[in-house]
């Protein structure tokens, strides 16, 4: 499913705007310099001759979402960034970090709680599949992955099972057929046994025939990575990513890293793991060790914001190069023309405007997770919105954040003059 007018229009775009697309095709691992791309600063809407008033709302809302005066709270805490022009205009917090005792929603003493603040860290789910879909990229552009090439050519044991024809696209446009989700914490005793099934599971619908989102496309894509490149997943992040552009909260966590500033998550019972903080939330990339590929990083507003920025400026950020500009063209164009309800790139979602709000549109990209966090990637405005939050904290079951991941969106949307500022 190879997208040909859809990748003539992103090119378009992206040359018309200015934001390093058509920079040198040089290979990204052949030197970690690059020409001097767009850096993020300092700065605000008014210096841009924009209006702050959206954003001083949104934030508002943020804290009002986070400490209502009855009720439950939206989510626990919550960090939110925006850039714009390669400005950072506004960053808030709301809430707390840690503030529950147990998943009734007891309180912790006064004294126990933590404020979430604007550096807070934060469990970012899902959007570790985008972490993995650069790395699996920066394979392509090596020759030692092809993205149409059987994944068994690399996996051989992947072949069984009717996967014989699925190929490294389809996993990173979640068109393998491969069910959502295994239980793997729960069915299947170490960290082996648990990948042998991965790769081992029947496609659920016949591969290319549905769009099909699952955790077991990426955590395929992380034994891929293993073995072309004989290192483990969190050390080839490091290596070709965090490193190079300098995010040093971000990454994989060890059970016995300090917890520091990091936000806490659910109190689980089943698994008896009681309030999860520090660790990873999701139970399966917990079974495997805390390092998936597609979940178990942990992040900052400040380092998604600049991972944002890298895929606007075609790959690079300041000195460092981590993939060619037509290599971030195919990751943000539409792969999925089969599948119109469900627009992905290479490992990216597109035009969704339900956490996208008035910056949605057909080349607008990002992610969300589940434990309530969300990038998003204007091209045609050069914008960056980063949302954070804890929604789980305590428990899974207190709701869906959307509201809050569409508001900060149509925030920036209004001052940005994207769109009516309003999403559905």
């Amino acid at each position: 499913m190879r997208a040909t007018l859809s990748t003539l229009c992103v090119t378009a775009v992206f040359l018309a705007s200015g934001l390093g697309w058509g920079a040198g095709e040089t290979s990204a691992s052949s030197s970690w310099s690059a020409e001097s791309c767009p850096t993020l600063r300092e700065g605000s809407p008014e210096e841009l001759g924009l209006d702050s008033t959206p954003l001083v709302e949104a934030a508002d809302r943020l804290r009002r979402w986070a400490e209502p005066a009855t009720g439950r709270p939206l989510f626990a805490g919550a960090a939110v960034l925006y850039a714009h022009q390669n400005v950072v205009l506004r960053r808030d917090s709301a809430g707390y970090a840690l503030r529950y005792a147990d998943g009734e929603g007891r309180e912790l003493p006064g004294e126990e709680q933590r404020p979430a603040g604007t550096g807070t860290v934060f469990d970012i789910a899902s959007l570790s599949k985008l972490f993995t879909s650069v790395l699996v990229m920066r394979q392509v552009e090596e020759g030692a992955l092809l993205l149409d090439a059987p994944v068994s050519r690399y996996v051989p044991e992947f072949g069984d099972n009717g996967k014989e024809r699925v190929t490294l696209r389809q996993l990173l446009t979640h068109t393998s057929g491969l069910e959502p989700f295994l239980p793997l914490w729960r069915d299947w005793p170490d960290r082996e046994s648990r990948l042998r099934a991965v790769l081992a599971v029947r496609p659920q619908v016949p591969p290319g025939s549905a769009y099909v989102y699952s955790d077991l496309n990426m955590i395929a894509l992380m034994v891929v990575l293993e073995r072309v490149t004989g290192l483990p997943l969190d050390e080839l992040l490091r290596r070709d990513v965090t490193e190079p552009l300098g995010l040093a909260g971000t990454g994989f966590r060890n059970a016995d890293d300090p917890v520091g500033d990091v936000a806490a998550t659910e109190y689980q019972v089943v698994p008896a793991r009681g309030m999860v903080h520090g660790e990873v939330h999701d139970e399966n990339a917990w079974s495997l060790g805390g390092v998936s590929g597609h979940a178990g990083m942990f992040s900052t507003i400040d380092d998604l914001a600049v991972f944002g920025q890298t895929m606007l400026n075609g790959g690079c950020y300041g000195g460092a190069r981590i993939l060619r500009p037509s290599t971030v063209r195919q990751m943000l164009t539409n792969h999925n023309d089969a599948f119109p309800s469900n627009p992905r790139g290479l490992g990216f979602e597109l035009d969704q405007p339900f956490y996208m709000g008035g910056l949605s549109g057909p080349l607008t990209a990002g992610h969300t997770g589940y434990t309530g966090t969300s990038l998003v990637l204007d091209p045609l405005s050069n914008s960056v919105v980063v949302l954070l939050t804890n929604r789980v904290h305590p428990s899974r079951d207190w709701g869906s954040i959307n509201p809050a991941r569409a508001a900060v969106s149509d925030a920036l949307a209004s001052v940005v003059g994207r769109g009516d500022g309003n999403s559905p």
